[in-house]
């Protein structure tokens, strides 16, 4: 069983950018987690896609992932295994410029084994809040990605439109011994 997390980085953003990446991440811990919070300059009231991609992959891994959800109100449950797009593990939903203001979004990402030479599994859980009855959108999902290369760097980014200043993104490592 885990015994700390060591913050590897963290850092709120003081001006809004498309994404954030952790690069460099050292191969001395056995998992890691990543946990952000944002909000999207995108205009309107639906949802802004985020996507999570492992260093820097364009293509060649396959990814699969179970989900349960909440999106607004009604329940559901999924299950995919597919090479589309083939390099991040899940487009999460965040907070849109058109929701509550100063409303964020919160998500939290476990990665364990990042170094190993085996494919990546992690879970999420996490929620885009609009202050309604119901959050937008809540998740939990199981994921896996068919890459065996060591995690050196994830990258958190908006398909459209940016983060704004205020949404902060932490990496922490954790050692089972």
């Amino acid at each position: 069983m885990p015994s700390t997390y060591t913050l590897i980085k963290g850092e709120t953003l003081a001006s809004s950018a498309a994404s954030y990446t952790f690069s460099a991440i050292p191969s001395t811990y056995t998992d890691l987690v990543l946990r952000w919070s944002g909000r999207s300059d995108t205009a309107g009231t639906g949802y802004q896609n985020v996507k999570v991609t492992l260093n820097g992959l364009s293509s060649g891994s396959v990814t699969s992932q179970t989900w349960l959800q909440n999106l607004a109100g009604s329940a559901s449950s999924n299950r995919w295994n597919t090479s589309y797009p083939g390099y991040f593990w899940w487009e999460f939903n965040t907070t849109s410029a058109g929701w509550t203001s100063n409303t964020f979004d919160s998500y939290e990402m476990y990665l364990p084994n990042y170094t190993s030479s085996t494919a990546k599994p992690s879970s999420l859980f996490g929620v885009a809040e609009n202050n309604a009855t119901n959050p937008y959108w809540m998740i939990a999902s199981a994921n896996l990605t068919s890459t065996t290369s060591a995690i050196s760097s994830v990258q958190v980014a908006t398909t459209s439109g940016n983060f704004v200043s205020g949404s902060s993104f932490y990496l922490y490592g954790i050692k089972n011994s």
